[in-house]
This record gives structure tokens, sequence and C-alpha cells, in this order.
């Protein structure tokens, strides 16, 4: 968690960079993977000091934030199947939740690996959906953090679930799983239809066609 100082332009970060992936995902898909390397990394590194370590949390944050955007940066040419191993494994994660704890750690790997297989078949369109979730998931949280909603700061200083697992939201949060899946189905739509990439936009093959 960050300083107090922070959480606002950081939760500013969140909405920005969400809105830009759930969006622009495939186009940006670069810029993106830097967002959530440096997102993921400035989490893991402030994670590591107390509260009241403000000075030495953020600059721990900004360092651990580059670190992992130069990785998903240097993992480029691998990061589709890491994008599919990632979604192969939450969504393992999200059905289990749904069931009984926690999922094995060999049925986590297996669809890790089943995960990765697939988005290396059909590229285009696992990044579109990973992008457009993953961007809607963070411009949620992101967007509570801004509003000012108790719960949601409260549930990200503290580790809750829900933050998460967006599927199985904390009590009293019974929007956040609409809300989510409402926008990344539009992410995906938007990215099917008119940002995603040169290449087979059914918008413009349909336009021909006529």
């Amino acid at each position: 968690m960050l300083p107090v100082a922070y959480q606002f332009p950081a939760a500013a970060l969140l909405v920005a960079g969400g809105l830009l992936s759930c969006l622009f995902g495939y186009r940006l898909f670069r810029f993106v993977l830097a967002i959530f390397g440096f997102i993921l990394g400035a989490l893991a590194a402030s994670s590591v000091f107390g509260e009241g370590a403000g000075t030495a949390m953020a600059i721990a944050a900004i360092v651990g934030g580059l670190v992992g955007a130069g990785l998903l940066l240097a993992a480029y040419f691998v990061g589709v199947a890491l994008v599919g191993a990632g979604l192969g494994a939450l969504l393992v994660n999200l059905l289990w939740a749904r069931i009984q704890g926690d999922p094995h750690p060999a049925l986590v790997i297996i669809a890790a690996v089943a995960g990765a297989l697939v988005a290396t078949w059909l590229q285009r369109y696992v990044i579109i959906l990973a992008t457009a979730f993953g961007g809607a998931w963070t411009t949620v949280v992101g967007a509570a953090a801004l509003l000012g909603n108790a719960a949601t700061l409260k549930a990200a200083s503290e580790g809750d679930i829900w933050v998460a697992y967006p599927m199985n939201p904390a009590p009293g949060q019974g929007w956040v799983p609409w809300t989510f899946l409402g926008l990344g189905l539009t992410g995906t739509l938007v990215q099917m239809y008119w940002t995603g990439g040169d290449r087979g936009r059914i918008g413009r093959r349909r336009s021909k066609l006529k």
C-alpha cells in the first residue's frame, strides 16, 4: 500500500492505464505491457516497507515499477503466452473461489499451460480479451478509489480477496462484478470493431462487403 499522499495520483494512474488498456490494448500492446509491469512492480516493491516509511516506500514503488515495466517489455515476444498463462490461472482461481477455497497448484499449472497454448494459437483475440478485461478491472478499482469509496480503500489496504477476485465481491459491493463485466465487454467490442489493430477489423470487413 502506498502512503496516503500518493494514493490519489496512483488511483488516477490506474484509471488512465485501465481505460487505455480496455479500449486500445491490442494496438498499444507494448505500452500496455509496460503500464501493467510498472503497476505490478510498484505494488510488489512498496509492500516490502511498512506504512511509516513513506519516502522509502515511494522510492521502492518507482524503482520496482521501472523494473517491472522493463521485464514485461523484455518478455514482449513471449508476452502473448504469458498473458494466456495468466488468464488460465486466473480463470481457475475465479471458478474455484465460487466453489471452495484455493485450487490445487497442479490444476493452476495445467490451466496456465493450456492458456499459453491457446493464446499463441488465437493471439489477436486473446490479447483483446486480456487487455479489455484487465483494463476494466484496473479502471474499476482506480475509479472507486478516486471517488473515495471507503470499502475499496479499506479492502485494497488490507488485501481483501475481492480486490484480486472481481467475481467474489465484498458485502455491499455487488455492483463490482457487473461494472467489471460491462466495461470489459464494452472494451472487447470497441477493440474488435474499431481499435483492434490493422488486421481483421470486423467493422472494416463488413463495410467492404456492403
